[in-house]
């Protein structure tokens, strides 16, 4: 067997991750081609394939699934001692790679780390917004964020920002044009803009008064996959939407949209980022974490309101 270039087993397990050459190409900087011939290199020098290609998608083949089993862990492994020789500088250094929905990252995780880099400016960031419930380890992330009840039982999880909460808005004019409901009852028959998550289910509209609990599957003629697309339609017009008060507070203020039903909005719990319990986290993201738990957001939202 040829010599065998241990950082072309990283490439190999970037390609899979990404589900192919284009997409691990953009995310280590790199063309291509380059990524081709260094997986040509590594299959010749092993004597057996390990990735289908096809036109659309590239998988590996039952060779490349038994080594990417046994590679996860090691380069798990690799990094982590990487990690603690990274402990002995002044400062942590590497990526920090966190997977997190829209609404987190544009509210939550984006105003923090953008403060946390100009403290820690070793550290790189990469932020990949989805909404999907992934296997972060699987997948190469240090962290996610989701709700409490989407998380698995081997994480542990942070809460992270002020608690959540809902705001149904139209526009002046729409409210103009087809009225104002007073309860959830009303929203039947009114233009909803719905919103669908990326595994195909809509969402639902759920309100609380005292101890009455309704919930809504809004009808309208569209549907969505972004808050910032609900928003947008909002603002044209085009009926009534459901979003986190944070994409709605500004133009409400304006007068651009206004708040319908706000009686029966309730808060919802924060958002949590969670990681691996098996593993021990970076000097990068210890740092992170501590920053994390002593970051003040109420100070933050009092300069935002501003």
């Amino acid at each position: 067997m040829d010599p065998v270039r241990l950082d072309s087993f990283d490439v190999f397990v970037a390609i899979v991750r990404c589900g192919g050459f284009r997409a691990a190409a953009l995310e280590r900087g790199v063309s291509s081609s380059a990524l081709s011939q260094t997986m040509n290199a590594l299959e010749e020098a092993l004597g057996i394939r390990l990735l289908n290609r096809t036109t659309r998608s590239v998988f590996p083949t039952e060779a490349g699934q038994r080594l990417l089993e046994r590679l996860a862990p090691a380069l798990s492994d690799i990094r982590l001692a990487i990690a603690e020789v990274d402990e002995l500088r002044d400062s942590p250094s590497g990526t920090l790679r966190i997977n997190a929905p829209a609404p987190a990252v544009d509210h939550v995780l984006c105003p923090m780390i953008f403060d946390f880099m100009d403290t820690y400016r070793e550290v790189k960031i990469e932020i990949i917004s989805d909404a999907a419930v992934i296997d972060i380890v699987e997948q190469g992330f240090d962290a996610g964020v989701r709700f409490g009840k989407q998380l698995a039982q081997d994480m542990i999880a942070l809460p992270l920002g002020p608690a959540l909460r809902y705001a149904i808005v139209a526009s002046p004019d729409y409210i103009k044009r087809c009225g104002q409901p007073l309860t959830p009852h009303e929203l039947v028959g009114h233009d909803c803009i719905k919103r669908r998550f990326p595994g195909g289910t809509l969402v639902t509209w759920r309100f609380a008064e005292g101890s009455e609990e309704i919930e809504v599957t809004p009808t309208g003629r569209l549907t969505v996959s972004s808050a910032h697309n609900e928003l947008q339609a909002a603002l044209a017009g085009r009926g009534i939407t459901h979003v986190f008060d944070d994409y709605a507070k500004p133009h409400i203020q304006t007068g651009r949209l206004v708040e319908l039903l706000s009686d029966w909005s309730p808060t919802l719990p924060h958002w949590f980022l969670y990681y691996p319990s098996r593993r021990l986290p970076s000097a990068a993201m210890r740092a992170f974490l501590d920053y994390m738990r002593s970051y003040d957001w109420k100070a933050k939202n009092a300069f935002d309101a501003r």
